[in-house]
């Protein structure tokens, strides 16, 4: 008898942790919540929320899921692994005390600065006018971030006092993404670059390097978006740099989380950046990264649910899991508008000789037809001989969606050259 397996959550990242469990021999039927119109086609979806937690269990209850596999950050600072586990369901995904390594800025900076993991200088404030003060003291451009989740949107880069007020505002005033603290970091600068790791108390297991693009538009201009495409290997990231990383940032953190009774079960994401003095932590995540996820998992030549699996019983993977080493490239086409204001409902249609992977991010059928019904619509995803080819191939895959109403980067991995 096959396996049943259950993948929480709705976009591009889901459909590319469903692509990756559809590979897997082991596994009879997928099921998604809430999945989309993309993974449809691989999964059967079900109309939960991903912080439906005692629907989710309920649902996984009566289906005698086998496993779930937990995508977005959302459901795990609900908590979704204490009540699964607490039930005797399998589950892939962190504690909710362990995910407050992405939940809280604060709690990720204590836990770097305790164990010696390389990050910048910090302080955390309560008070507008206490925080205001501080950054008026200090040089620009300062780095000012929620201490909680923001769906991504919750740092702000400000070059000037007005600029840094009316963030603090947002964050300490308005409550914008609700009652919180603000982080005040050092600015490092130098190339930033994603590392994601399986990891399983002490256990870490690396995944290929990858690069996110935030900005809107072709030479990193515009406003900031969730992610325009993404690319793996990194050019600017040598062998020397990615084994500091590894032993430095990533396992350090896990046995620092084991140190502090919080084990690391599921991904450990590493948002770095290679400044001068080295590679030093701008954040962590307790998820799989979104766009990165979908230029990374499809690389994995092991079987996914092996991974998934061992990790959620706390045990290791027959094998460490093996990646392929072709060059890949992914680039998000979004509404126009994004990520500001924008219109739903535009249909889709794939030109003649489409032939690339797609990730659906923000997608709805409507009377049979492929619609937008988000701002970062889907992922088109290419491999090549180098990033140059995926890159090229990408583009002429992009260029081959026919809707009125998307736009897309063409310089995804500009950094690895023309």
């Amino acid at each position: 008898m096959g396996k049943k397996v259950l993948v929480v959550g709705g976009g591009g990242r889901c459909h590319a942790i469903v692509d990756a469990i559809s590979r897997s021999e082991q596994v009879e039927q997928i099921f998604c919540a809430p999945g989309n119109a993309g993974i449809a086609a691989l999964a059967t979806c079900v109309p939960l929320k991903d912080t439906d937690v005692d629907g989710l269990l309920a649902f996984a209850k009566s289906e005698n899921i086998d496993l779930t596999v937990v995508g977005p950050e959302s459901s795990l600072a609900a908590g979704i692994a204490d009540v699964f586990r607490a039930n005797g369901l399998r589950i892939f995904g962190h504690s909710q005390a362990a995910a407050r390594i992405e939940t809280s800025k604060e709690f990720a900076k204590e836990i770097m600065l305790k164990y010696g993991v390389p990050t910048a200088q910090y302080t955390a404030f309560e008070s507008y006018e206490a925080a205001v003060e501080f950054v008026a003291a200090r040089p620009f451009p300062a780095v000012l971030k929620y201490d909680g989740l923001a769906a991504g949107k919750g740092v702000v880069i400000a070059q000037d006092l007005d600029e840094a007020k009316e963030a603090l505002k947002d964050m300490l005033l308005d409550d914008r993404f609700g009652k919180g603290r603000v982080v005040i970091e050092d600015y490092l600068e130098g190339p930033e670059f994603s590392f994601m790791c399986f990891v399983n108390g002490h256990d870490v297991y690396p995944m290929p390097l990858a690069q996110d693009h935030k900005r809107a538009f072709d030479g990193d201009k515009g406003p900031n978006t969730g992610g325009m495409g993404a690319y793996s290997p990194l050019p600017f990231i040598t062998p020397e740099d990615e084994a500091f990383a590894l032993e430095n940032v990533l396992q350090r953190t896990a046995d620092a989380m084991v140190a502090e009774g919080k084990p690391l079960t599921g991904v450990l994401y590493g948002g770095l950046m290679k400044t001068a003095q080295g590679v030093k932590v701008i954040e962590f995540n307790c998820r799989f990264g979104d766009p990165e996820t979908e230029v990374v998992l499809p690389l994995l030549e092991s079987d996914a649910y092996d991974i998934f699996s061992a990790i959620a019983d706390g045990t290791k993977p027959a094998t460490a899991p093996k990646w392929s080493g072709e060059s890949i490239l992914g680039i998000v086409l979004a509404s126009k508008g994004y990520p500001g204001s924008y219109e739903k409902g535009a249909e889709i249609v794939f030109g003649e000789g489409f032939d690339a992977k797609v990730y659906h991010m923000g997608t709805a059928l409507k009377d049979g037809k492929l619609v937008t019904s988000g701002g970062r619509v889907m992922m088109v995803v290419c491999t090549g001989k180098d990033v140059i080819e995926a890159r090229a191939h990408a583009n002429a895959s992009a260029d081959k969606v026919l809707c009125d109403n998307l736009f897309h980067r063409k310089d995804i991995g500009w950094q690895a050259g023309k």
